[in-house]
């Protein structure tokens, strides 16, 4: 063979390689998509902004994932209010404890929106003898008695978590009698296989989303508010001095934070500043989070833990304790509940504490003596004030001050009452819907309002300064049209 003819065969060899090699990475790039989708997180994705430019704080959101369980956040139609005229509803039936302010009218209609949100199926019977609805002898409307109340006290007393949206029945029911999303403590003594005692760890569950961390994050600091002072992931001494805040106190505290991202379909920078994990200067959503833990443990310690001996044996969890709430009874997979629909304030009873006579309670039995006392809400954050305390937002246009937006401020005014050595900061922002000069006048009016309303809530002007309006730019959401309160020592 040639020289020339040999160059030729060996050349066309390689050819004939070559073009296999061309088509071999196109199982594994198949393979690699399946993968993914297989896993949910196929691209693209969906990022907002959330924080200041440069401080990484955004949302990464699946829209497939977002649409599939839009269904579950869409809230239920309301009735049209009914008549406040006329007798009181404890004056026309018997053993009306709770609600008995109502009219006849307006009760009928809450009750019904309330059998609607919780047993649709079963209807009234499910919590009433519906030949004799006075009778208490059904564990479930003493259960649900308590139950409103809990909603009461959580829709006056948790503003700061649940600001002037309010929760009802629905938020957590959807139409269930019992929430999808309860909690038990594990059943004692438990194991791991022929390895003794798996120290609470180590055990696929979605309570730690899946990962190798303490399954019950829940009875450390979703039932005692007084160890949430202990949660933290660093101690805040030398080791010397006596500090015990150890890596399985760490490993409890990301095992709960797994769960409140999860929870609340949202990652981490939703809450945190990404360049500084334990500082508190960040999203005013991290407060909002602290107050969200404190809720779960009043109303587990409050209103949950003291009617377990009201349930029969088949509700209660492995180990005798009653079904407790935490994020997810509430959000289900939302950063809002019901993506913020406001639904309480279309039922006033729930958005204020009823009155228990004693003769009520006693004359319903031994069973209604679960109605105690609500314990007072918790103290003032022990990392002390930092960041954003508050986010006031305003229509486009305007520098009026909705209800929403007082709420927020008087939460601000009164964590400062609180903390007399802390000032604030106020940052108004305006989009660029319009002319520049007259969004960053209105920027101003913004500040001007909240300042005035901080002054009015018993804020000395001198703990107040004014910042530089400025633009969101690319931005003409809500979010953009706001005033930030931000503490500054």
């Amino acid at each position: 063979m040639s020289r020339r003819t040999a160059s030729e065969a060996h050349y066309g060899a390689f050819r004939r390689e070559e073009s296999r090699m061309s088509f071999s990475p196109i199982p594994a790039v198949f393979a690699a998509v399946m993968l993914l989708a297989a896993c949910g997180e196929r691209p693209p994705m969906e990022s907002t902004q959330t924080g200041y430019r440069g401080t990484g704080i955004q949302q990464v959101d699946n829209p497939r994932l977002v649409a599939k369980d839009a269904a579950l956040h869409l809230a239920p139609p309301v009735d049209a209010p009914a008549s406040v005229e006329g007798p009181r509803a404890r004056e026309v039936y018997q053993n009306v404890q709770v609600l008995g302010d109502l009219s006849v009218a307006e009760f009928a209609r809450t009750m019904a929106a309330m059998t609607a949100w919780v047993s649709p199926v079963e209807g009234c019977g499910y919590c009433h003898n519906l030949q004799n609805l006075a009778d208490d002898s059904k564990y479930t409307k003493v259960v649900a008695r308590k139950m409103t109340q809990m909603t009461q006290h959580l829709n006056v007393d948790w503003k700061n978590h649940v600001g002037g949206t309010g929760v009802t029945c629905y938020t957590c029911h959807r139409g269930n009698p019992v929430p999808a999303n309860v909690w038990f403590a594990p059943a004692p003594g438990k194991t791991m296989l022929m390895l003794g005692n798996d120290g609470g760890q180590n055990k696929a569950t979605v309570a730690s989303s899946y990962a190798s961390l303490p399954y019950d994050p829940f009875t450390p600091y979703l039932l005692n508010n007084a160890a949430m002072s202990d949660i933290r992931v660093t101690g805040p001494t030398a080791l010397p001095t006596g500090n015990r805040h150890s890596i399985k106190q760490a490993e409890h505290t990301f095992s709960l934070m797994m769960h409140m991202s999860t929870s609340l379909g949202v990652n981490c920078t939703y809450c945190h500043n990404s360049r500084a994990f334990a500082s508190w200067e960040g999203p005013p959503t991290r407060l909002t989070a602290y107050y969200g833990l404190r809720l779960a443990g009043d109303l587990n310690e409050n209103y949950l833990k003291p009617i377990t001996a009201t349930f029969p044996a088949q509700r209660l969890g492995p180990a005798g304790d009653v079904a407790k709430v935490n994020c997810a009874t509430c959000h289900q997979g939302a950063a809002k509940p019901l993506n913020g629909a406001a639904m309480a304030q279309h039922y006033p009873a729930l958005l204020t504490i009823t009155a228990v006579s004693p003769a009520a309670s006693a004359a319903s039995g031994a069973m209604a003596q679960v109605d105690a006392a609500p314990a007072t809400l918790p103290a003032t954050p022990a990392p002390g004030l930092a960041g954003i305390l508050g986010k006031v937002l305003f229509e486009t246009g305007k520098s009026d001050l909705s209800t929403e937006a007082a709420e927020v401020i008087k939460q601000a005014a009164a964590l400062l009452a609180a903390n007399g050595d802390v000032k604030v900061a106020l940052s108004g922002f305006a989009d660029r819907s319009g002319s520049a000069d007259a969004n960053l006048e209105l920027a101003k009016q913004r500040a001007f309002k909240v300042r005035d309303a901080l002054k009015a809530g018993g804020v000395a002007d001198a703990r107040i300064e004014l910042k530089k309006a400025e633009f969101v730019i690319g931005d003409a959401t809500a979010d953009a049209r706001r005033v930030d309160i931000v503490a500054a020592r």
